[in-house]
């Protein structure tokens, strides 16, 4: 009878968390430790139906240590960040109630993505934002509580605590008691618009996030300028323009603030290069493309990474789609080169206008140089999971053994 009591005292939650693009980009710490950045800025949060981390925690006195297993790997518990999370969380539950149940507890998390990891796509954000909220669930930290301790696993984690369009305010106190996240619009709000990611190298970048702005922080002459005189004026007019639904602003910011960002990684001794060949003839194609229309339709931003996002609007979203698979068709017959919501049997090459197409003519087309491109929207943020197919622990505290392949998006939907 014991053995069989002891088996069941395991307190579980899992939840989901999306992953943000910036339009407004984060680059550079004033501290390290507490993640605080030198700028804001500024992110639309991604449908979760086509991206999304999952991520199951669980508490027994069963477990005779803290674990993490990420996408089917176990990984070092030991690392900062996470015992930061973790002694965050834990050091707020204590705080109201010393004899917290959980308190003496060891943890035991399990998360998967359902796209691939530290290529650019946000994976670090989406991940310790979707630690906090399932770890949240099982200490009864309440949500406005958890910008915070987000921040401390990855600063842009604490924008992927909320969904629509969400600020991160730079903040000025040393404790980094005012540097949070706040939501700007709610996914609701601007429902027209859209998001193209055109995966161009899916594998791991060369410079991660962490080393490639403490590089620039320490070297460029082109940092502290963006910080202290462009990036304040470009949040005031693009969550105007948001406000407004004005695209027009909107795209020509975003384009902007990306276009601005590599240009301080490139300011960087040694320079950092995070786009690619590829990269650089998509900003030509689209430049193009914005110009023969007379209006910007596609406004592309680039992370630390080669893969380009582009914003748009509902109904461009089938142009844009045609005109990427036509510039960078596939070599081979691949069916899902257009993935979420899109697919490829929906591509219609005569969409096209002929006066568009004439005049993107000297651009000479690259097949394969896109490898596929994912079709999402704004979404919301954290989600809790209750159903039991979905939870990654089973009630016993084991890791079930059937867990999606983090490389194929298509591998899981909610």
């Amino acid at each position: 009878m014991e053995q069989k009591r002891a088996k069941l005292t395991v307190t579980r939650a899992t939840s989901t968390a999306p992953v943000n693009i910036a339009v407004i980009k984060y680059w550079g710490k004033r501290d390290t430790k507490l993640i605080l950045p030198i700028n804001s800025s500024l992110s639309g949060t991604l449908d979760q139906n086509e991206l999304h981390t999952r991520t199951t925690v669980a508490a027994s006195d069963n477990f005779t240590e803290d674990e993490i297993w990420l996408n089917g790997k176990k990984e070092d518990i030991s690392n900062p960040r996470l015992q930061n999370v973790l002694h965050g969380i834990r050091g707020i539950a204590l705080t109201r109630n010393q004899e917290h149940p959980l308190k003496d507890m060891h943890i035991k998390i399990v998360s998967v993505n359902n796209f691939p990891t530290a290529a650019g796509l946000a994976s670090s954000a989406a991940g310790y934002a979707c630690l906090v909220a399932a770890l949240s669930k099982i200490f009864g930290v309440a949500d406005e509580e958890l910008s915070a301790i987000a921040r401390v696993g990855s600063g842009s984690a604490c924008r992927s605590l909320m969904g629509g369009f969400v600020r991160w305010e730079k903040g000025h106190s040393n404790d980094g008691t005012d540097s949070l996240a706040s939501q700007v619009v709610p996914e609701t709000h601007w429902p027209d618009m859209q998001v193209l990611i055109l995966v161009v190298n899916a594998g791991k970048k060369g410079t991660s996030s962490t080393t490639g702005m403490q590089a620039t922080v320490n070297s460029s002459s082109l940092i502290n300028y963006r910080s202290d005189s462009i990036v304040p004026q470009r949040m005031k007019e693009i969550e105007e323009a948001i406000q407004k639904r004005d695209f027009q602003t909107f795209g020509r910011i975003t384009m902007q603030d990306s276009n601005q960002f590599h240009a301080t990684c490139l300011d960087t001794y040694p320079p950092i290069f995070y786009m690619n060949d590829i990269s650089r003839q998509i900003i030509q194609l689209l430049i193009v493309y914005n110009a023969a229309a007379d209006e910007i339709r596609a406004a592309y931003t680039f992370d630390a990474g080669p893969n380009c996002v582009i914003y748009c609007l509902k109904q461009h979203v089938t142009e844009i789609i045609a005109l990427i698979a036509h510039f960078f068709p596939p070599e081979t017959n691949v069916p899902e080169f257009i993935r979420g919501r899109s697919n490829t049997a929906q591509i219609v090459t005569d969409v096209l206008d002929a006066p568009i197409i004439n005049k993107l003519s000297g651009i000479v087309p690259t097949a394969g140089g896109i490898n596929y491109v994912i079709h999402t929207g704004i979404g919301p943020g954290p989600q809790t999971i209750e159903d039991e197919e979905l939870q990654l622990i089973d009630i016993e505290g084991k890791i079930k053994s059937q867990q999606p392949k983090a490389e194929d998006y298509t591998a899981e939907r909610l």
